[in-house]
């Protein structure tokens, strides 16, 4: 045939011809179906077949009429030039060769699917669309469930005609390509029958922050047109590609997505959207089973293309089977990712702001504006330049907007949709899925978006003040002294884990108990042995998918560690065990039956003591079914284990026990148990601690107000407080001395470095191992580290 080539014809070579979409289809069909990737077959029209169709109706040069005086800037202008070319398009004829062609090749298709009338998408595909400078996803129409020949014939003439979407002249004029030399090709593939099961997309990079070792999948019930389209807040997974090639289970998040529509046929209108139920509502759209299953196909994609990919995939009701219907490079982070210097946005008082909406961030910049809420393309007018846009949903044919626009929210969307991949092209901060947007921000209200706090983004009231901080990476040399990283929030690691560093010398358990799971984990075994408990409906309100207290909790707490672990690894990660006191356990969600009234908490019922005592012992073996979880499951062993508050030898050696008994063996797979060093006991009989554990990491924070006999939170005395004292420089000198006698490790992961550079300059003399630093202050005393090593060599 002269104007259609079916997949086994067409290679990566062919995007001339029939796009980068279709290109990647037959590349995919020919090369990765033997290794089993499942690609539905299908065909696809020439771009000869386009420019062909503007012959015969000689519309070409009424095109370029029409097109001459465009203004991308004027939303009225645009919108009335693409609606004349369209329509030219529409009142033209399908070349009689054309037809002829497209009718026996839907024949073949129909019969190798031992069927007369084939159920079959039909896409159309850019000549420049998914050409790796730039992001064309998206640009042009697609039309599902297409099942006649009239349809098809319908469907090809339309997808001509949607190489002039408002949208897509847009993104062409905006990026320089001539509409004249950008063809359309139309492909047509059977239909996978996700319409009674789930469909999705997935990126072989982290869409935020450009990590090239992780797989995000998205996930929704039904046909995969509305997670495209952001129509649907989708489920989330996250896959750690160095631990899956080694053939762990490392899905290292989880997110649930609302996802309140799902996509079915539909006999008049092809498809149709209803409500999901409560149950689709509050599961999970795919398995673990299939989520390892397509990160593995991921991962086979991404090699034989050798780079990272945007992927859409499909699973059949009937079959079972999951497919790949689309795959094209990912065009953002990727270009990204070896930048020698990025910009770090931070809010100055975020904890005084009040919290009007939050949802998906997308990037990490902050913006501020305006409230401008816009309903459909007909209100594009009312949009100022520097307003914030707010929409229930946004697609493609808002990109002119959402370039003018300080900051996006949208009620619905994921991480995955147009608008967000629209909006980290663009550069602009984007919250997706708040779900109430429209309803609680009001037009002209002045508001602050912030992408800046992780994976969720919030919507403050009023313009909040902000800095951006540029970060050179390359100006910093490697130090002997280890420089480590305090983190808490899992949320915001991989991002961290872009600075300069040697690992994590702290990461905290309690904060991911605190901001994961938000119920006291003692109150959850209870639930789980069928007791009642006190606030048990409300917990039990944000456990959804989970129905076992158990699972919740060691689900939650794993994925937490394993975000820290991943991001930083091979690098030795600490992550030390819960180190709440019975005041803030008390607070919790259903704390208050669980914890003692203490005058003193800070020297009280908390750290080993907790661990091993009958009111917390059962909460304490989940924290280590956790930790293995971590490490044997998921394969990240870099996660060392840290006790803190070990106040004599013989508790050391019950605590460890217990995690012996949990299958969590010291010494075995590279597993270290350090203590923290934060009670003069533990300077002062340093060998006899030593004997139990693995190394040290000093606690300043603690230590200083044991020494010194100061309540860290009384006002009245804080002024004493100050690890710079005499006395508490004595006892780090001691703990060091004491660990390098014995060859252990010490490192320190309290508060003082990051506060003084003379503190910092003291451990370097005394030859600490690692320092660990909150990432505000890593750069600056990255440098004096630097310069004392430096100073001390010569």
């Amino acid at each position: 045939m002269r104007y259609i080539r079916f997949f086994d014809e067409l290679t990566i070579n062919d995007v001339a011809i029939v796009g980068g979409k279709n290109a990647s289809l037959g590349e995919m069909y020919q090369n990765l179906t033997p290794k089993g990737v499942n690609v539905p077959n299908g065909f696809a029209t020439t771009s000869e077949a386009y420019w062909l169709l503007l012959q015969e109706n000689g519309i070409k040069d009424k095109i370029a009429q029409v097109l001459s005086d465009l203004d991308i800037t004027d939303t009225d202008n645009l919108q009335k030039r693409g609606l004349e070319v369209r329509t030219l398009i529409l009142k033209s004829h399908l070349p009689k060769a054309l037809v002829d062609e497209l009718l026996e090749a839907y024949k073949i298709l129909s019969n190798q699917y031992n069927s007369q009338n084939i159920d079959v998408a039909v896409r159309s595909s850019g000549t420049a669309e998914d050409l790796p400078d730039a992001s064309f996803a998206g640009q042009q129409e697609t039309f599902l469930n297409v099942s006649t020949k009239e349809e098809l014939l319908d469907s090809v003439l339309k997808c001509f005609a949607s190489l002039f979407t408002d949208r897509a002249i847009s993104y062409r004029t905006s990026r320089s390509f001539s509409h004249f030399k950008v063809a359309l090709s139309v492909g047509v593939q059977k239909m996978v029958r996700s319409d009674g099961a789930s469909s999705g997309i997935m990126f072989t990079i982290d869409t935020e922050s450009g990590s090239d070792r992780l797989v995000l999948i998205n996930s929704i019930w039904g046909l995969g047109e509305n997670v495209v389209g952001g129509k649907v807040n989708a489920d989330e997974f996250f896959v750690f590609k160095p631990t899956l090639r080694r053939g762990f289970n490392p899905i290292i998040k989880r997110i649930l997505g609302t996802k309140k529509e799902k996509m079915l046929y539909d006999k008049n209108s092809k498809t149709i959207n209803v409500s999901t139920s409560n149950e689709e509502q509050e599961s999970f759209s795919i398995s673990d089973r299939e989520v390892l299953e397509l990160a593995d196909k991921a991962l086979l994609i991404e090699e034989h293309y050798k780079a990272a990919m945007d992927i859409e995939w499909a699973k059949d009701a009937n079959d079972s089977k999951l497919y790949i219907v689309q795959a094209r490079p990912e065009t953002v982070q990727s270009k990204n990712k070896n930048a020698a210097s990025y910009k770090r946005y931070s809010l100055k008082n975020p904890k005084s702001a009040k919290v009007l909406t939050k949802g998906r961030a997308i990037g990490d910049k902050i913006g501020s504006g305006k409230v401008s809420i816009i309903n459909d393309t007909t209100e594009f007018h009312l949009f100022r330049a520097g307003d914030v846009l707010v929409a229930d949903t946004t697609n493609p044919d808002w990109e002119p907007l959402m370039k003018k626009a300080s900051a996006v929210i949208t009620n619905r969307g994921s991480r995955t949709c147009h608008a967000a991949i629209v909006a980290r092209e663009i550069g602009v901060a984007a919250i997706v899925g708040c779900v109430n947007a429209t309803n609680v921000l009001k037009n002209a209200q002045s508001v602050t978006v912030s992408c800046a706090q992780g994976e969720e983004g919030f919507v403050y009231e009023g313009e909040l003040e902000y800095e951006v901080k540029t970060i050179q990476s390359s100006e910093l040399e490697p130090t002997k002294t280890k420089i480590f990283m305090n983190i808490a929030n899992p949320s915001e690691a991989f991002n961290f884990a872009k600075m300069p560093n040697d690992g994590v010398g702290l990461a905290r358990m309690e904060f991911i108990i605190n901001n994961y799971i938000d119920a006291h984990p003692m109150a959850l075994v209870d639930m789980h042995k069928g007791k009642n408990v006190k606030d048990e409906d409300k917990i039990r309100s944000f456990m959804a998918p989970y129905n076992d207290a158990k699972e919740f909790f060691i689900q939650k707490l794993s994925e937490g560690v394993a975000m820290i672990a991943a991001a930083f690894y091979p690098k030795p990660v600490i992550v030390r065990t819960s180190d709440f006191k019975s005041n803030e356990y008390k607070n919790m969600i259903g704390g208050l039956d669980y914890e003692p009234h203490e005058e003193n908490p800070m020297i009280g019922f908390r750290g080993a003591s907790r661990y091993y005592d009958k009111s917390y012992r059962e909460a304490f073996e989940w924290e280590c079914e956790a930790l293995k979880r971590v490490r044997d499951d998921m394969g990240l062993t870099n996660v060392k284990i840290m006790f803190p508050f070990v106040r004599t030898p013989d508790e050391g050696k019950k605590v460890i026990e217990i995690i012996n008994k949990q299958g969590l063996m010291q010494g075995r797979n590279d597993l270290e148990i350090y203590a923290m060093c934060e009670i003069p006991a533990n300077v002062l009989i340093a060998d006899e601690f030593l004997e139990v554990f693995d190394g040290y990491s000093i606690g300043s924070n603690d230590l200083t107000q044991l020494v010194l006999g100061v309540d860290r939170e009384s006002a009245k005395i804080s002024h004493i407080f100050d690890e710079r004292n005499g006395a508490v420089k004595k006892m780090l000198k001691m703990a060091i001395e004491a660990c390098k006698k014995n060859g252990k490790y010490i490192g320190i992961c309290g508060q003082a470095p990051s506060d003084y550079p003379e503190i910092t300059e003291f451990l370097v003399k005394e030859g600490i191992d690692s320092i660990s630093l909150n990432p505000d202050s890593l750069f600056k005393m990255h440098k004096v580290v630097s310069e004392l090593e430096t100073k001390l060599s010569l």
